[in-house]
C-alpha cells in the first residue's frame, strides 16, 4: 500500500519536527517585566484595521482604553475599511478618548486588492509612536497587554515582537476546533520563532518598530496578495535585522479574539492564510508545510478509500493512531498554557476534521479562491 507506507515515513519526520518543538518551547523563559520606577517613556500607536465590525469593534477599543500603561503614551488609530455597517459611527463615539480615525475610502485604492495591507500601512503612515502594534477589531486583551509588550521592547533588542493569541470557545463544536487547532499553530509559532528555525505571527498581536517597517518599505513588493499583513512582513524585517526577532512568552500578553461564526467563514479564514504560503522566501517554512500537508493528505486518501477498501480503514487508524501519540504531550502543554485544557479530550476525536479541513484549505489556498469581509479574492 503506497499511500500507508508513504504516510509511515512521513510520520517519522513528524516525530522528529514535533520533537524539536516540544524541546524548543520547554526553552522559551517566561517574560517578567521587570519592577522598577521608572516611567515609560515610549510612544505607542496601535492600529486597528477593521471592515464592518460593529459588533466587536466597541469592546475592543474599550479594552485598549483600560491599559496600564499611560495615556499619553498610547495612540489608538482604528483604520476603517469601507465598512457598511455602524463601524465607523461607533468608533467616532470614542474620540472624546482620544481614539483616532482613519477611513480607506479617502485613498485611491483603485488597483489593489490587499485592503488590510493598505489600512495598516494609512494608519502608520498617520501614528506618532515610534512602536506600531497591531491588533483585529474583534481582540480584547488584558489591562496588562501593551506595558508588557514595551517592557519586552525596551529590555531587549528586538525591532519585532512576536506575542500570543487565543480564539475563545464557546459549546459550539466550531469553536472548539477553531481553538484547539489555533492553539496548535500558537505553539509552534513560539518554538519556530524562539529558535529562529521559521518566521511564524498572527497580525493580531504583533509589535514592530516603526523605523523598521519604513526601512523595509513597507509591504512593497507583497502587497500583490490579500493576506501576509503579518508573516511577509515579518519576513522583510527578519531579512534587513537578523537575530532582532523575539518572541514573548508571558500570559499578561495574550490577546483574546472571537472564532469565526460559522463553518464557511472559518473555511475562508483557513484559505486565506493558506494562500500566501507560495510567497514564503524561507524554505524551512516551506519544507515543513509541505510536510504537514503530505501526511495529512496520505491519511486523507486512506480515510476516503476506505469507502471503496475497507481494509484502508485499518491502515488509517494506524497511522491517526501514532500521529496523536507523537502530538498528544505537546499539544496538551500548549493547551494549558493558554488555559485550554479542557479541550485535550476533544483532539483525538477531531481528528479527521482537521485531516482533511487542512488538506482542502491547503489546496485551495494555492489553487483556489475565497470570501472574506465580502471580498471575493482570486
Amino acid at each position: 500500500m503506497p499511500f500507508f507506507i508513504a504516510g509511515l515515513i512521513l510520520l517519522l519526520a513528524y516525530y522528529i519536527l514535533l520533537g524539536f518543538y516540544q524541546y524548543s518551547r520547554k526553552q522559551i523563559p517566561v517574560f517578567h517585566p521587570p519592577h522598577c520606577k521608572t516611567k515609560p517613556v515610549e510612544k505607542i500607536s496601535v492600529i486597528i484595521p477593521a471592515r464592518n465590525e460593529e459588533k466587536t469593534i466597541a469592546n475592543c477599543i474599550q479594552s485598549l482604553l483600560k491599559q496600564n500603561y499611560p495615556g499619553e503614551l498610547l495612540e489608538i488609530i482604528v483604520v476603517d475599511d469601507h465598512s457598511t455597517d455602524n463601524t465607523a459611527q461607533i468608533v467616532k463615539q470614542f474620540r472624546g478618548s482620544g481614539v483616532g480615525l482613519i477611513s480607506l475610502s479617502e485613498f485611491d485604492l483603485s488597483n489593489t486588492i490587499a485592503f488590510k495591507k493598505m489600512a495598516i500601512l494609512a494608519g502608520i503612515q498617520a501614528a506618532s509612536g515610534s512602536l506600531i502594534i497591531t491588533t483585529d477589531a474583534d481582540c480584547t486583551a488584558g489591562t496588562g497587554w501593551i506595558s508588557t509588550i514595551a517592557a519586552l521592547h525596551t529590555a531587549s533588542n528586538a525591532v519585532l515582537i512576536v506575542a500570543p493569541v487565543k480564539i475563545k470557545t464557546n459549546k459550539s463544536l466550531l469553536s472548539i476546533f477553531q481553538s484547539l487547532d489555533f492553539a496548535i499553530l500558537q505553539g509552534i509559532t513560539a518554538a519556530g520563532v524562539y529558535t529562529n528555525f521559521h518566521r511564524m505571527c498572527n497580525g493580531a498581536n504583533l509589535a514592530y518598530e516603526k523605523k523598521a517597517f519604513l526601512a523595509v518599505k513597507g509591504f512593497d513588493d507583497i502587497d500583490d496578495i490579500a493576506s501576509g499583513d503579518d508573516m511577509l512582513l515579518m519576513e522583510k524585517i527578519a531579512i534587513k535585522y537578523p537575530g532582532r526577532i523575539a518572541y514573548l512568552n508571558s500570559a499578561s500578553a495574550i490577546v483574546e479574539t472571537l472564532p469565526a461564526a460559522t463553518w464557511k467563514q472559518f473555511f475562508n479564514q483557513r484559505i486565506r492564510w493558506a494562500s500566501k504560503s507560495g510567497k514564503y522566501k524561507d524554505k524551512k517554512m516551506f519544507l515543513v508545510l509541505l510536510l504537514v500537508y503530505l501526511l495529512n493528505l496520505c491519511m486523507a486518501i486512506l480515510l476516503t478509500g476506505s469507502f471503496f477498501q475497507i481494509q484502508w480503514f485499518g491502515f488509517f487508524l494506524i497511522l491517526a493512531f501514532y500521529k496523536c501519540i507523537a502530538e498528544w504531550v505537546f499539544v496538551r502543554d500548549v493547551l494549558k498554557d493558554f488555559k485550554l485544557q479542557f479541550l485535550l479530550p476533544w483532539f483525538p476525536l477531531l481528528q479527521p476534521l482537521h485531516i482533511y479541513y487542512t488538506v482542502i484549505s491547503g489546496f485551495l489556498g494555492i489553487f483556489g479562491s475565497y470570501t472574506w469581509k465580502g471580498r471575493k479574492v482570486k
